[in-house]
């Protein structure tokens, strides 16, 4: 814990002179309420310049300097869930004069990054995982003996994780010095609140509180024969005034000390309360209560929105800038798709893991209100539960971004494919998606998938062919996984009438001599537009639209032998991925004498940047493709 110099720093701009928290020390409350706002005016100028997730960090500005104001970080470790919310305590921690590059290819990320700061305690992007990871350093540090405080920050969201459950479990049951600090920006745990609740959980942290519990209670335990039962008796009505006025009781139940709820936005409260829980040893949650886009009322007013956003217009943040001629994204045109196919299909459901404007169902939701659950943050729950209602005749969606599908391997492994339940699964934002960076990338999703039995795999070309593929999927007796990038589509026609694609059968676009390319996915366009050019030099070029990458077209291994030259095209990691799925095939078949080259993400996390850079730079683009498909057609067979 910090030790503050109370001498006060009179000066006009108190965030030019904030380069790391010890710049904190001598600030007044009143000041610091200044800061407060000088930090939310640099989060929203930056934020509507390259984007970000603006509504989560400004609803944590106050909590951010309270907590650097009071511990001795990076000494004492602050770790944040998710990371989303972490923009003051970046600004705080050093990296104000680079804030402008926040999310920019080679500036800052988006999430706390241990290689970025050694203030940023532990990498994030994912939820439910700062409890865990706290408790994993608390007992770390326990068994070197040192005694610095580990502060894990969670949203209420991230609380719907089974995971968060799990490491307060333990954390209960060791006993270790943890302390969580819950930012409820919904209020859906906070239903009692109110002057008295917050007095309350205020006393009862007060150092001297604590000293006086202790003191009656060793003092009642000592009388001979009845001292003990007295004491039970005690600690009984005390724990149901705690659960009468607060909303404590589950925490409480596993065995942290429940302090709460508190006003997050009260510099003066936030600074005497951490003050006091700091004092406190053993697991302890500490209840704040934020509003999300605090101090932007278009934030305030639709958090949802500005929750996580590209660049915008202050003045007038919600004027939508998309052009009529723009082709949709992906996302709308799944969201789309599945509201006219829930009206054909009644047995048709629809399942998110708190991502229901994100994955696009936000239209299904409210017209078939009935056939559509968001299971919060909890995307091993979501799999399962779908499996639970395939066996039951429903035909479930599960529709999650690739990199938190992730999250619910064994549950795709074990409950929907060993038994072969036919679930769905939309995997939006397959492949690089841009500015959030290595944590959000799904550029895994091919190569896991890939090796479960009575899988099938399907990534459509553009907009019109995912219409058709999440038919066909609905149309299956076994689990399917369709997966499409982040973004908008091709701009291709939409047909009227869905169409059936029968499995594993493959779409030849083109019919050339000199070199087959074998592309899937949003890297089928790319290449068709590479042998038109191609074809300009001179070079004949067959272009296949793969669609599937399991089962894989059985026809590709004599397409392959025809020309004696293949070019594998995909946006996935190239170990275990599309590229190994051919390679297999071949090497089944015995074609040993075929020159290959695969274009994919090498053995390495993509770093975060605009998704047209990242595929330059990563070879997958069209430049790549023509300069690679030139040097396989000048090869000797």
């Amino acid at each position: 814990m910090k030790q503050v110099n109370k001498n006060t720093k009179s000066t006009r701009s108190f965030l030019d002179h904030i380069n790391s928290p010890a710049d904190l020390n001598g600030l007044k409350v009143a000041d610091l309420e200044i800061l407060a706002s000088e930090i939310r005016k640099l989060i929203i100028e930056t934020v509507s310049r390259n984007g970000g997730h603006l509504a989560p960090s400004l609803g944590v500005v106050e909590l951010s300097i309270a907590l650097h104001y009071v511990f001795d970080a990076p000494r004492d470790k602050i770790i944040w869930d998710v990371g989303h919310q972490a923009y003051a305590h970046k600004i705080i921690t050093g990296r104000r004069e680079r804030f402008h590059t926040l999310r920019k290819h080679k500036g800052i990320s988006g999430f706390p990054k241990r290689e970025e700061s050694p203030y940023d305690s532990f990498n994030t992007g994912h939820s439910g995982t700062s409890i865990s990871a706290g408790l994993g350093i608390t007992t770390a540090k326990s068994i070197k003996g040192e005694k610095n405080k580990v502060i894990a920050v969670i949203g209420d969201g991230s609380m719907t994780a089974g995971m968060a459950f799990e490491a307060l479990n333990q954390a209960g049951h060791t006993d270790r010095d943890l302390i969580v600090v819950l930012n409820d920006n919904e209020m859906s745990i906070a239903k009692n609140v109110g002057a008295l609740s917050s007095y309350f959980s205020r006393k009862i942290s007060e150092p001297r509180f604590v000293n006086l519990k202790k003191s009656l209670e060793n003092f009642f335990r000592s009388i001979p024969g009845v001292g003990e039962n007295i004491f039970s008796l005690l600690k009984k009505s005390e724990d149901s005034l705690i659960g009468l006025l607060t909303p404590g009781m589950l925490f409480e139940a596993l065995k942290f000390r429940y302090i709460g709820p508190i006003k997050g936005h009260d510099l003066n409260l936030l600074i005497k309360t951490l003050k006091d829980v700091a004092r406190l040893d053993g697991p302890v949650l500490m209840h704040v209560l934020t509003t999300k886009g605090k101090g932007y009322a278009p934030a305030e007013k639709n958090p949802t929105h500005f929750h996580g956003i590209g660049s915008f217009d202050i003045a007038n943040p919600l004027t939508n800038e998309k052009s009529a001629n723009d082709p949709p994204s992906y996302t709308e045109v799944f969201g789309r798709t599945m509201v006219e196919l829930g009206d054909k299909e009644k047995r048709l459901f629809a399942i998110t893991a708190a991502m229901p404007e994100g994955t696009g169902l936000t239209e299904f939701a409210r017209i078939y209100p009935d056939r559509f659950i968001d299971v919060g943050i909890a995307e091993q729950h979501a799999v399962t539960f779908a499996a639970g209602l395939a066996t039951e005749g429903f035909k479930p969606v599960v529709a999650i971004y690739s990199t938190f599908l992730q999250r619910s391997l064994d549950q795709i492994i074990h409950d929907v494919c060993l038994p072969n339940l036919p679930v769905i699964f939309a995997l939006d934002r397959g492949g690089i998606v841009g500015e959030d960076g290595p944590t959000h990338h799904g550029t895994f999703d091919l190569s896991y998938l890939r090796i479960i039995p009575n899988m099938t795999i399907m990534a459509p070309k553009d907009e019109n062919e995912l219409r058709h593929m999440l038919f066909t999927a609905l149309n299956a007796h076994s689990p399917v996984a369709i997966r499409y990038p982040r973004g908008k589509g091709v701009g291709v026609p939409m047909d009227k009438e869905y169409q059936k694609i029968p499995i594993g059968e493959s779409e030849i676009l083109t019919d050339g001599k000199d070199l087959l390319i074998l592309a899937v996915g949003n890297r089928v366009h790319p290449s068709l537009e590479a042998a038109m050019d191609l074809k300009k030099d001179g070079y004949s070029v067959s272009v296949i639209n793969c669609r599937f990458v399991k089962p894989l077209d059985p026809r590709l291994p004599e397409m392959a032998a025809k020309t004696g030259r293949v070019l594998i095209v995909e946006e996935n990691i190239l170990r275990g991925g599309f590229g190994s799925a051919i390679l297999e095939s071949f090497a089944d078949q015995g074609l040993s004498n075929i020159i290959t080259k695969r274009l994919g993400i090498p053995d390495i996390f993509i770093e975060h940047g605009p998704q047209d850079l990242l595929r330059e730079q990563y070879g997958i683009d069209k430049k790549k493709i023509i300069e690679e498909a030139r040097k396989l057609c000048e090869t000797s067979k």
